[in-house]
């Protein structure tokens, strides 16, 4: 019988391409790595990969076993998520994989209530760049911000939200000392992945100098708070925030709508239903926030 862990060592190099990069995504040495592939080779009888200076590349033989591979793997996670799904208790680790901001400037009292609500309920909340994959079981609830319904897989089920919208935004002291005539110069403050967005404009405030570049929304935030200038954030961010204004001139721009996702017979726990339900209400009161319609700025 072959070993399903050698299966799973064996996808992640095929994936990854290194021994290296397998062995981060499984949390373990790359000796150990070595060690199961070599193990499933001797079972097999033949060599799965060739090394190459740029990597690991499938042989022929490891081609075929990939595709099986794929197929046992699929076979796993749904038997997985059959189990998990006649799980009725309210109890149980429950995951949620969604966008920093979200959880730190939105949903993490709700996130509270709800843990308060249901004590026995185990909450993970993987608030981080990377999208956690639902049909793999690496989450069991996503909010999701998606411009297009069509783009998401058609296994995952949806509970659609309220759109959110973003502006531009700068310190209120920055705004007072621009309309004096303050001779300091105002930066776009980016996100270094994504630069200024194509729908932002300054409106009645005018660039000068080079941008001022983050690598995640926290330092953003507090950089536009110092005053270096202006930057875009969702809504329910910059308006909530009382040493924030939007730019004047500036107008609103749709991020999308935001979706709560679940996959397959997870959505069917009892604690999965039970969350989706209570998060979609808190996010419906929640929508002329996540619009930008709940303060009237100058």
């Amino acid at each position: 019988m072959i070993d399903w862990d050698d299966i799973r060592y064996f996808l992640a190099v095929a994936r990854g391409g290194s021994v290296r990069a397998a062995g981060e995504g499984l949390g373990v040495y790359h000796s150990t790595v070595l060690r199961r592939i070599a193990q499933l080779e001797e079972h097999l009888g033949a060599q799965m990969f060739e090394k190459l200076p740029s990597g690991y590349r499938l042989t022929a033989a490891g081609e075929e076993v990939l595709e099986l591979a794929n197929q046992m793997e699929a076979s796993s996670h749904q038997l997985e998520t059959r189990v998990f799904g006649r799980d009725q208790s309210v109890r149980g680790l429950l995951r949620v994989t969604l966008a920093p901001p979200l959880a730190t400037h939105l949903l993490m009292p709700d996130f509270a209530d709800f843990a308060r609500l249901h004590p026995d309920i185990e909450m993970e909340i993987l608030s981080s760049g990377d999208l956690a994959n639902l049909t793999n079981r690496e989450a069991d609830v996503a909010i999701r911000v998606v411009y297009d319904r069509k783009t998401l897989p058609l296994n995952l089920h949806g509970l659609k939200g309220p759109e959110l919208f973003g502006g531009v935004y700068m310190s209120c002291d920055r705004l007072a000392a621009w309309r004096a005539g303050a001779p300091d110069p105002i930066r776009w403050i980016v996100i270094s992945i994504h630069g200024i967005p194509d729908w932002a404009s300054e409106g009645e405030v005018r660039t000068t100098g080079v941008p001022f570049r983050t690598t995640e929304a926290a330092a953003q935030i507090v950089a536009v708070r110092q005053g270096l200038g202006i930057t875009t954030l969702p809504c329910f961010v910059g308006d909530a925030d009382p040493l924030l204004v939007r730019v004047p001139g500036t107008d609103l721009h749709m991020y999308g709508t935001l979706w709560l996702l679940t996959q397959g017979e997870t959505r069917k726990t009892k604690r999965v239903r039970l969350f989706t339900e209570f998060v979609s209400r808190r996010l419906a009161a929640y929508a002329p926030l996540l619009a930008g319609l709940s303060i009237s700025r100058d």
